[in-house]
């Protein structure tokens, strides 16, 4: 097939030789918003570039891969839905609901394909965590306790169109761990802080902690750090009543015991993509074999909006001080 790839970045390159090297693939044309930049990366992986998404659009894709700014994403998924495109696209859809449904409302008449780019789902320690839970090895589930700390701050042109902590670091979160469980989050009580005024100037934290209610009472504890001297950490706990279990610990865990005689720390990784770079190839591989193949998407749109939805009663916690029901929300 013909892939577009819109979003020459950081993840949009990622992206881009996955999918020169895919067998799936026989061609790819790749747009940005610095068309320099998607010239140098289409010529490092000798593939094709355009001037713009409506360009390789017009250009016979057959399926596009959103890699954009976050707010290009709704508009670049009209733009494959009105062209009756698959579509790949980075969480999140957009950092509000009212264009998210829109979207979601035009995705549904276009009778597209569409996955949005939650790579934890696709990570193997996340997956067996999963499988664990389904076959009921775990037991009764007890308690949940996870983890996203990165490296160091982002900068602050990215602060600035993030949608903050809850809707940018921990949508992840918000995401993966009912599908983990099973079991959707019902209610939110948020706290967070801030010791930079890089964050304070864009009304966000770089530190936060939740308590997380999910169906049937299971509770679940989150804490998140813009910044982690250690490195890239993400990790989760599932504690049961027959095994207890975690995803991310091993021997690059940003983490230093000083229990005597333990090991010593280990290099933690350096980003997220150091981190998930195989679950990011997995998740497009998938999108490949889905378009090929006709599957259902394994991250749909409703997804993304039940992720975004818990992400805006956390903002909604941290703000009013309060526990919040994420069917507040909507």
């Amino acid at each position: 097939m013909h892939v577009g790839l819109v979003g020459a970045g950081r993840i949009g390159t990622f992206h881009a030789g996955v999918l020169a090297a895919s067998p799936l693939v026989d061609a790819v044309t790749i747009a940005d918003a610095d068309p320099a930049r998607a010239e140098a990366v289409a010529k490092g992986l000798n593939v094709r570039f355009a001037g713009s998404p409506e360009e390789v659009v017009d250009c016979g894709v057959d399926a596009v891969v959103i890699a954009a700014t976050t707010t290009a994403h709704a508009r670049l998924i009209h733009l494959a839905a009105g062209a009756g495109l698959p579509a790949f696209c980075e969480k999140p859809i957009s950092l509000d609901l009212e264009t998210t449904d829109a979207v979601l409302d035009h995705v549904k008449a276009a009778g597209i394909l569409l996955q949005i780019g939650f790579q934890r789902r696709f990570d193997p320690g996340y997956i067996a965590a999963r499988e664990a839970v389904l076959a009921g090895s775990m037991g009764d589930l007890l308690l949940l306790r996870a983890a996203g700390h990165d490296a160091e701050p982002p900068s602050e042109d990215y602060v600035a169109g993030s949608g903050g902590i809850w809707r940018d670091l921990h949508v992840h979160d918000f995401d993966v761990l009912p599908w983990v469980v099973s079991r959707e989050i019902v209610e939110v009580y948020a706290a967070g802080a801030s010791g930079s005024e890089l964050f304070r100037r864009h009304d966000d934290v770089d530190r936060a902690a939740a308590v997380l209610t999910f169906e049937g009472g299971l509770f679940g504890v989150l804490t998140g750090s813009r910044y982690d001297p250690l490195g890239y950490d993400v990790r989760l706990e599932v504690l049961g009543s027959h095994d207890s279990i975690a995803v991310g610990l091993d021997d690059r865990t940003a983490l230093r015991s000083v229990e005597p005689g333990a090991a010593p720390a280990t290099r933690g990784h350096r980003d997220f993509i150091e981190r998930f770079q195989g679950a990011y190839r997995a998740e497009l591989e998938t999108f490949l074999a889905r378009v090929t193949d006709g599957g259902e998407s394994p991250c749909s749109g409703e997804d993304a909006r039940r992720a975004l939805c818990v992400a805006l009663a956390a903002g909604r916690s941290w703000r009013e001080h309060r526990p919040v029901r994420v069917e507040e929300i909507g």
